[in-house]
């Protein structure tokens, strides 16, 4: 099944991230034109564009290459100035066996940073809010066969601090941990042909104590009197059948609004999904009319149960010690977008070859890709919105539903563990003191819940929390560089648990003075920050801005202080996990474990047994 997930079309030639930008919801190879590549470019920094109607203009001044932001050396242009006002533009010809097929005209985009406008032959398809999440256009009524397509999209991102922005840094120059911008197109473009009446979602929901899965599938488009639509499904476990069956329609009576197709499978003796045995189930999707085949998909699913209980998290009812990694998904040519998919491959890789059986991928909604992978070689993983810096009521709107969008997006992933809308107070600065900013933390961690039932979430991770009923972790961030000092401060909480006895981190409290422990699992959810500077970053030396937490002399010194950190965990023996930052350097921030351009500062099977060992002592600890 290996070639579905990595499919690429006869279309697509020399194109960059030419494989299929959505692994959950696959169509196949002749029903979608990858639209990645050479694009007309240009900047607008008078903001003159909608006077001058420049979504009319036959030709931009330069080339860019998508799904490249402007401001990466893969673009081609490696501009890192500020331009908040962009323009894209590129012709497109329909394949010859889409002509005359009866068939509707999807433009998707997998993320466009900040708000966009598009226009396809001169006419506008519609707009789009949220730099991080996908979004589509019918185009079918502006199309034409035979002939050029032009479609011109606008751009506006500008250094708000109320715009959810995650690590991208508002003034010109990275510093500390904000960095280089990302603007515009960062994810793949792509056609896709599909049938008047098509599957749009699909929502998957297993229950490993049952041994049952419910699938919930909706079509879009409105169903004509008389005409009898079922849903086929299929379900497989390497290459052999394990379950077929179909679907009617869910509520006929609004069928015609929404079709949607529902149904109960059940799994005896399903194989679980963990890190150590990442097992996917491939799930096959035919919308059929009378016994004609209309659409088809492909996805998969992964049998797995995320729970917590008396201070401890457990998978598939096992409890599970947590050794994840911070990843913050930055790469040196492409900033927020991979150069390739072997290069999101390759993190995943080296994350478990250091011994990590997850991550929390830092201020970042990341390409599904790389969550596909995270699927298929087996790593946990905390989702986490991109922080806006400033609190307002009139910010709230597009923020929560950036946020809902991803939930939505991501469901289906086995992977996903964890939901953190919130980070270290960022953009709710005044929690302790605004009701306001309270308010709308927990209206979040309430439509997170409702949204999903399955995973456990943190209100805002690090400090400043609001308690067990609106947070499912107690997370700690605390940069304490040797780990006698680890125990030394939290010592007395060890021994007496309470909460008054939580030391400050950054000055802020880990719990606010209104909110009390109740026993929810414990994570230093980022601790470590060991920085080394090998002779050879990037053929140079130290530079100037160059900074970690704490600082390592050589290799030998940062797994010696390193294996004292995990020590200290062990130690005070109440946690139930932990997040070291982090894998990779990006920029001027130089703690990973591996350089920027991804090479090993230290033996990863050193890290690996230092994790494996140290931390499966407490694993039997907190069984027993």
């Amino acid at each position: 099944m290996e070639r579905v997930w990595s499919l690429t079309n006869n279309y697509t030639t020399n194109l960059p991230r030419p494989e299929y930008p959505r692994p959950d919801f696959v169509r196949t190879a002749d029903s979608w034109l990858n639209l990645n590549g050479k694009w007309e470019f240009e900047f607008d920094d008078e903001k003159s564009g909608q006077d001058a109607n420049w979504q009319n203009r036959r030709h931009f001044e330069q080339e860019i290459n998508v799904p490249f932001a402007f401001q990466s050396k893969l673009s081609g242009i490696g501009d890192p100035n500020l331009h908040d006002h962009l323009w894209y533009a590129r012709e497109f010809e329909l394949p010859e066996n889409w002509a005359g097929s009866g068939k509707r005209f999807l433009l998707n985009f997998g993320a466009v940073d900040y708000f966009c406008q598009i226009w396809v032959n001169g006419r506008k398809i519609g707009e789009h809010q949220g730099g991080h999440v996908p979004f589509y256009f019918d185009i079918s009524d502006v199309v034409k066969t035979g002939e050029p397509n032009r479609v011109v999209v606008y751009v506006e991102d500008t250094q708000s601090k109320f715009q959810p922005r995650g690590k991208q840094y508002w003034k010109l120059t990275s510093e500390h941990c904000f960095y280089t911008r990302t603007s515009g197109i960062w994810q793949t473009v792509w056609l896709e042909a599909v049938p008047e009446i098509y599957l749009s979602r699909l929502q998957v929901q297993t229950d490993i104590d049952k041994g049952e899965l419910d699938l919930a599938i909706e079509a879009h488009g409105s169903l004509p009197q008389g005409e009898i639509y079922w849903l086929k499904a299929e379900i497989s476990f390497e290459g052999a059948s394990v379950w077929e069956g179909v679907f009617g329609l869910f509520h006929e009576e609004i069928a015609s609004i929404t079709p949607r197709f529902m149904g109960r499978v059940v799994l005896p003796d399903a194989k679980l999904w963990s890190p150590e045995n990442p097992n996917l189930y491939d799930l096959s999707l035919t919308l059929c009319k009378g016994t004609e085949a209309v659409d088809r998909v492909e996805s998969y699913f992964g049998m797995r149960k995320i729970s917590s209980e008396n201070g401890k998290i457990f998978l598939n009812n096992q409890p599970y010690y947590l050794r994840l990694i911070l990843d913050q998904g930055y790469f040196p040519e492409g900033l927020l977008t991979a150069p390739s998919d072997a290069d999101l491959k390759h993190d995943i890789e080296m994350t478990k070859a250091f011994g990590f059986n997850g991550a929390r991928k830092h201020q970042k909604i990341e390409d599904p890709r790389w969550l596909y992978w995270a699927d298929k070689l087996g790593l946990l993983v905390w989702g986490e919105m991109p922080s806006a810096y400033e609190w307002s009521p009139e910010a709230e709107r597009p923020f929560i539903s950036e946020w809902l969008q991803t939930i939505v997006r991501d469901y289906n992933h086995p992977c996903v563990m964890t939901w953190v809308p919130f980070n270290e107070s960022w953009g709710i600065g005044q929690i302790a003191q605004e009701s306001g900013q309270q308010t709308f933390v927990k209206k979040v961690v309430a439509l997170t819940r409702d949204l999903d039932k399955t995973r456990l979430v943190v209100d805002n991770d690090g400090w400043e929390h609001l308690g067990e009923e609106h947070s499912d972790l107690l997370t700690i961030h605390d940069y304490t560089a040797e780990g006698k000092h680890l125990v030394e401060r939290y010592a007395q909480f060890g021994r007496d648990g309470h909460e008054a006895l939580l030391p400050l981190v950054s000055e802020r409290p880990i719990l606010l003075p209104s909110s009390r422990y109740r026993g929810e699992p414990i994570i230093f959810s980022e601790f470590g920050g060991i920085s080394l500077i090998p002779a050879n970053k990037f053929g140079e030396s130290q530079q100037q801005g160059d900074w970690g937490y704490s600082n390592a002399d050589d290799s030998q010194r940062l797994i010696d202080q390193y294996r004292g950190l995990i020590e200290a965990l062990n130690h005070l023996g109440f946690s139930a996990g932990f997040c070291y930052t982090q894998l990779t350097d990006v920029e001027q921030e130089v703690n990973g474990l591996l350089t920027y351009d991804r090479r090993p500062k230290v033996d990863p099977a050193i890290i690996a047994d230092i994790n494996l060992i140290l931390s499966n002592l407490f694993e039997r600890k907190q069984i027993a």
